[in-house]
């Protein structure tokens, strides 16, 4: 055998195997347990009696035929332990309709917060004309929607408002985000934490004093070249950001969409701590 040919067998069998590998060690990652990490925020407006007010932010869990009641039991499990005070679910929880995947979700009866838990819709709550399905579904489960409205929240006799809104696939259907319904008429010397699912929705969030902003949508790029699109078309892709003067925070997701294969972006439930 030729050098040269030698060389190249050589090169292309160890492209293959590290290929191979990767493959392997990302639908690993993909199907295993989703990280839980803390992210302290500073609010400027925050009154100091609410510092120490903890968010469990899940996102993109993707309920569907690799992942089922198991995974949202697990995902219940993990947020529990963290004790958080509140719980937001933002989006894309199921790739099917309330009918085929609902089983799979009421293990999110179980999860604990000192002051509710909130659900928004993410793009894949609209791909089966089932989103007002999947809204009593969580109703049901003890999981409020917030439908472009808001809620105070009280914590050792201090308030913000924490509000929601639709996602802007609703737009197709006649529906979608509404930021004045959402914010319209509160109280701005109070903060506002917003619940929406795609970061994109920050620039019209800062126009309209939002503090905080919490996302997913983009699995934290999950495997290249998803990661260089989400650069793209997202203000933030994982982690914390500013737009303007809001500031935004992305979690990678519990889930994933397509194959179940995540490359340096593992899946993740976060614990914001609000501080003043």
């Amino acid at each position: 055998m030729g050098r040269r040919l030698f060389l190249g067998r050589t090169v292309g069998a160890v492209a293959g195997v590290t290929a191979l590998g990767t493959v392997g060690h990302g639908m690993s990652v993909a199907l295993g347990a989703p990280l839980t990490h803390r992210v302290p925020i500073a609010l400027t407006e925050l009154d100091p009696r609410m510092a120490g007010l903890r968010i469990a932010v899940v996102s993109d869990i993707h309920l569907g035929p690799l992942l089922g009641r198991s995974h949202t039991e697990r995902i219940v499990r993990l947020i529990n332990r963290q004790e958080p005070d509140v719980v937001a679910v933002v989006g894309d929880l199921a790739d099917g309709t309330a009918a085929q995947l609902g089983p799979a979700a009421r293990p999110l009866r179980n999860l604990e917060s000192r002051y509710g838990n909130f659900f928004v819709t993410g793009n894949h709550e609209y791909l089966c004309d089932g989103v007002e399905d999947w809204l009593d579904e969580m109703r049901d489960v003890g999981i409020r929607p917030l439908v472009n409205e808001r809620v105070e929240i009280w914590h050792n006799g201090a308030v913000l408002d924490l509000a929601g809104v639709e996602d802007v696939t609703g737009e197709e259907v006649g529906r979608g985000p509404d930021f004045d319904r959402a914010l319209g008429g509160r109280d701005t010397s109070r903060p506002v934490v917003l619940l929406a699912h795609q970061p994109v929705l920050a620039e019209e969030a800062a126009r309209h004093g939002v503090d905080l902003q919490l996302s997913g949508h983009t699995h934290g790029g999950q495997m290249i070249p998803l990661n260089l699109v989400n650069e793209l078309s997202n203000p933030v892709v994982s982690g914390l950001g500013r737009v303007d003067d809001t500031w935004l925070y992305v979690t990678r997701g519990a889930g994933f969409f397509g194959p179940p294969v995540r490359v340096g972006a593992p899946p993740d439930i976060t614990m914001v701590e609000l501080g003043s």
